[in-house]
């Protein structure tokens, strides 16, 4: 009896990726997340009468002083660059781990999406942390209107230029040699974990409503992975290196359940940047 060889554009759900990407993303947003928190606190602490306390989900302070709303501005600029930071290392230096390479695309995507998207929605609501720097700057209509423009185009951009690099983890390049099987490897890898990541992202943002739970990280993940998906229909060239060692589950897991616990047992109650 004869078997029957699969044909080299057949394989299997790349299920062990998918998991490992989904446990990263997750991983990836939340550190983000308290870095953007972070980098509004310190410079608050640093500024006499504002006694900035940072949370698991959030960040206040007591005191007035006339740059507090400047200050505001300052989470998303730094998480901006260190999303700029991690796309530069991602595209220095393609031939690392598979878990490696993924967690560096995913900490350069939610830099670039949990920040540009704030610029967006700054123009349009002024109490928002952007927003409140925008009309501190003494920002018009008009020119909020460009900032968001620019925002989304930069959004775009880093969207359809990340596309590729997660294209790279193929473990076969005749996965992604076809237009189809391009769109279907970055949805398997990138916007079903990117999806499914929300729920492991709602227990490190508890207790909230659930509008602010789940609407955060839906605009990021949304904002991002359409380019993502769309990127697919437009890449010509993959800077493909071959990983035969398979993505780990293990660490990303353990690293998430450790934060969790960060978040819940340490950053909940609140630290105070003050004495």
């Amino acid at each position: 009896m004869q078997t029957k060889t699969p044909a080299p554009d057949d394989h299997p759900f790349e299920w062990r990726l998918t998991i490992s990407s989904w446990l990263l993303y997750a991983l990836a947003f939340n550190l983000v997340f308290f870095l953007q928190e972070l980098f509004l606190v310190l410079p608050k602490a640093l500024t006499p009468g504002l006694y900035p306390t940072l949370f698991h989900n959030n960040q206040t302070w007591t005191g007035q002083d006339p740059l507090q709303d400047l200050l505001q501005g300052t989470g998303a600029v730094s998480i901006f660059l260190i999303g700029t930071i991690f796309a530069f290392l991602l595209h220095s230096r393609p031939e690392r781990s598979t878990t490696h390479h993924l967690f560096i695309f995913w900490m350069a995507y939610q830099g670039l999406f949990q920040s540009l998207p704030q610029v967006v929605i700054g123009g349009m609501n002024p109490s928002n942390d952007v927003g409140m720097a925008m009309n501190y700057l003494g920002l018009g209509r008009a020119d909020k209107a460009v900032a968001g423009f620019v925002a989304l185009g930069v959004m775009a951009a880093a969207g359809l230029w990340l596309g590729p690099h997660l294209l790279s983890l193929a473990p076969d390049s005749a996965q992604i040699h076809t237009r189809s099987k391009r769109a279907g490897f970055i949805f398997r890898i990138g916007v079903l974990p990117a999806f499914a990541g929300i729920i492991l992202i709602v227990p490190f943002r508890m207790p909230r409503n659930l509008v602010e739970l789940i609407l955060w990280p839906l605009i990021v993940t949304f904002a991002g992975t359409l380019w993502l998906q769309l990127s697919a229909r437009r890449i010509t060239r993959v800077r493909y290196c071959g990983r035969p060692k398979p993505a780990s589950i293990f660490l990303p897991f353990w690293a998430l359940v450790i934060l969790v616990l960060i978040f819940q047992l340490i950053l909940r109650p609140g630290i105070r940047f003050y004495y």
